[in-house]
């Protein structure tokens, strides 16, 4: 009878199931969080409006950060915990998110131990699918990734490996995530009126815009030391951020494109693979996909990087042209990203004049058959390209050369 009366009393939950960390620096699994909070939210913005106004959301309160947020978590790397950088548990509506104190209210040397208290506090990610949810919520984030911001840009001392762990680790909650996968046989038709199209814009831009300026003014700071932020700053973390840049949102490209060009300037040590990760990104494109939104911006980068190979040039570079920057003449959508390609095309025979055969050839190779305007523009390529070009690699190709354009003068289109 005892038995049967206990049976039937609730059952205490099990405390593990309000256990949400993911200190591995990683994407941040949202998913534990409350309701009240969405699963995808996105934080969007354009380089150097982080300072913009602020947004109609309720002004936030001054208050100590909810005691959530003090369960330790250990990093992928091994490395020490510490309670102040733990990342925040599940939030409720009931107001227990709270601001911080500035960094002006407190003594120099509780200032490092704030900034990491503020780093905890802006795991959390919202639901911007809904601008009437977590108003209060969201203003103080934002205020608090502000403060961030000018703490980084005016700190005088070095970033301890600790703090650059964690800022990563803020960083990669944020703004790492999976973008949605397209119809791609419908999106190549739908790229042809881009410019008739509503730039995409994400509804997350007010959060996500200050992430990426934090990330910006940390990886240019003189006080990241390149030497121990590279253990964060990894190839994994490039990666993602290569990812990004199929981002629908134009502002987004050109934030990750500033700071995908800081990260090569500044971390030596991953230039070859970021190198060949942008070439993997150019090898689906053309041969599997025919989608991505970043190959211009990817482009861009790559011709200041091209600019700046010493000569004579490598071998593993003069590849990279004949099967990755050649081939892009290829897809159809090749209008999008014409003009960045010419450019990197057109360095490399500056650089090295004997290439001008293997390009010339290469536009021969993709030359259009039916799209008179993409022939136009390989005329135009083609004309950059002759001016850079020597005697010698001019006659090895003219047959072929001017037989293509003997075709062209045939040609009805009136260009």
């Amino acid at each position: 009878m005892i038995k049967q009366i206990f049976g039937k009393l609730p059952r205490k939950p099990s405390k593990s199931s309000h256990n949400d960390s993911n200190g591995d620096g990683g994407v941040h699994d949202n998913s534990s969080l409350n309701s009240a909070l969405g699963p995808n939210s996105l934080n969007n913005s354009k380089p150097g409006s982080a300072s913009s106004k602020p947004s109609n959301s309720s002004r936030s309160n001054n208050g100590p950060l909810n005691s959530h947020s003090s369960t330790s978590n250990k990093s992928n790397h091994g490395k020490k915990t510490a309670s102040l950088a733990s990342q925040a548990g599940p939030i409720s509506a009931s107001g227990v998110y709270e601001a911080l104190p500035s960094f002006r209210d407190v003594p120099s040397s509780e200032k490092q131990n704030l900034f990491l208290k503020k780093l905890s506090l802006c795991y959390v990610v919202f639901d911007f699918s809904d601008p009437s949810k977590n108003l209060r919520e969201k203003e103080i984030k934002r205020q608090t990734l502000l403060e961030l911001v000018d703490y980084i840009s005016s700190v005088s001392s070095k970033f301890n490996e600790f703090a650059m762990q964690e800022v990563t680790r803020m960083v990669a909650a944020n703004l790492f995530r999976t973008f949605p996968s397209p119809n791609h046989d419908s999106k190549i038709l739908e790229m042809y009126d881009m410019e008739d199209e509503e730039p995409a814009m994400d509804p997350a831009w007010p959060h996500l815009q200050i992430v990426y300026e934090l990330l910006l003014r940390f990886v240019v700071s003189p006080e990241t030391d390149a030497k121990l932020a590279k253990r964060y700053v990894d190839h994994p973390f490039v990666l993602k951020l290569l990812d990004l840049f199929d981002s629908d949102d134009q502002r987004e490209r050109e934030y990750l494109k500033t700071i995908l060009h800081r990260i090569y300037g500044k971390f030596m040590v991953h230039r070859p693979f970021i190198r060949k990760a942008i070439n993997n990104i150019f090898y689906r494109f053309i041969f599997e996909t025919e989608k991505h939104n970043g190959i211009a911006e990817l482009l861009e980068i790559l011709g200041s990087i091209i600019n700046g190979f010493a000569l004579p040039l490598k071998e593993e570079h003069k590849l990279f042209l004949v099967r990755a920057l050649i081939p892009l003449h290829k897809p159809k959508c090749v209008s999008m990203y014409h003009q960045q390609l010419s450019y990197c095309i057109t360095q490399f025979v500056e650089k090295d004049f004997k290439l001008a055969d293997t390009v010339i050839r290469g536009l021969l190779k993709y030359w259009p058959v039916t799209n008179s305007s993409k022939e136009v523009m390989f005329l135009g390529e083609l004309e950059e390209v002759l001016e850079a070009t020597q005697t010698a690699e001019f006659q090895r190709c003219m047959v072929p050369l001017f037989r293509q354009i003997g075709r062209c003068l045939n040609s009805l289109h009136f260009q």
